[in-house]
């Protein structure tokens, strides 16, 4: 019974489409059609929706991707194939498995697991697990962690091309080394300014403010502080966003994720958790941050990247991987 309502609605629309043999795919690349017979979905689904469905720490625990099961069968496939993101599982007889593995990247000679494109309409991804028997659930399960990692690489793959569309200033990576000391890679798109002396906020408020705002801030302190513990960091971002922000942001630190980690061989910690408007404003609104330290010892500087993300009523796994993307081009020192 599961997302029936979707399904029902999105055959009516698909039906009315075009009558060529390669339409473009259709829906987004979040949104997974995993197809089976009904015997073997009754027996995985529960592992299925356990592995493809993971959350994401956003304003709330949001899944990064939706699966929704079809039986091949019905007469509502000839439709529904034309999604983007497929996921077939069965035997190697089965039609959906044979006509998949014409266009399978690697061939297979027995069971295993394969990718093809385009196989029912254009830029469509397909990811084809054949099984040695119709109820080999078992070998299914064995390879759902590397779907899902397939399945993720995949998608963050497409988040970043998506972003860097407009292209790459490096140009500004350039003056920002000129000038600060340090590299960012940002969007063409994005627009930048200098604060203060050790403050560059870069920010993508595009198509409007009100709809989607994706904002980056880099600042530092020299020499590097002693023992600095997390609630300072906390308390660095919170002075930022009083003097720096268009807007101020509480902290909601209820479902934070905090800890060290190495960066390209430097100290870092990094913290993610919500900011919210404070109450006073009137209006709510909220959404993820994600906060790094990371110490330069060549430069006597620590920084703090800030990166935060404004998209209200939108799924937000897409703006985060970019703003891990862009955090993740963060360079200092010499090299």
């Amino acid at each position: 019974m599961r997302n029936k309502a979707l399904l029902s609605t999105l055959v009516l629309a698909l039906a009315g489409g075009g009558c060529s043999s390669h339409p473009l795919a259709y829906r987004d690349p979040n949104s997974i059609i995993a197809v089976m017979e009904p015997a073997l979905w009754e027996n995985v689904q529960d592992d299925v929706y356990s592995a493809l469905e993971p959350t994401v720490l956003t304003v709330r625990d949001e899944k990064r991707f939706t699966v929704t099961y079809q039986d091949p069968s019905r007469s509502e496939w000839s439709n529904l194939r034309r999604f983007r993101q497929m996921l077939l599982v069965g035997t190697a007889d089965k039609p959906w498995i044979k006509e998949a593995l014409k266009k399978a990247r690697t061939p297979l000679e027995g069971p295993g697991l394969t990718k093809a494109y385009d196989v029912w309409s254009r830029g469509q991804n397909v990811t084809i697990v054949v099984l040695s028997a119709p109820d080999a659930g078992d070998e299914l399960r064995a390879l759902l962690p590397q779907i899902a990692k397939l399945l993720d690489d995949q998608y963050r793959q497409y988040a970043i091309n998506k972003m860097f569309m407009t292209g790459a200033d490096s140009a500004l990576a350039d003056t920002l080394f000129r000038q600060g000391r340090f590299r960012i890679l940002v969007p063409e798109v994005y627009t930048w300014e200098r604060k203060a002396d050790s403050v560059y906020i870069f920010r993508n408020d595009n198509p409007d403010p009100s709809e989607l705002i994706r904002q980056i801030t880099v600042t530092w302190r020299s020499p590097i502080p002693e023992a600095l513990q997390p609630e300072d960091l906390l308390e660095w971002r919170a002075s930022l966003t009083r003097n720096y922000y268009s807007e101020p942001q509480d902290q909601d630190l209820t479902d934070r994720k905090a800890g060290p980690f190495e960066y390209r061989g430097r100290q870092a910690y990094e913290i993610r958790a919500v900011w919210t408007n404070p109450p006073e404003l009137g209006w709510p609104a909220a959404g993820p941050f994600i906060l790094r330290a990371i110490i330069c010892p060549q430069q006597d500087r620590m920084y703090l990247l800030d990166g935060w993300l404004y998209a209200p009523s939108r799924e937000k796994y897409e703006y985060i991987i970019q703003l891990e993307t862009i955090l993740d081009s963060f360079r200092c020192g010499p090299a």
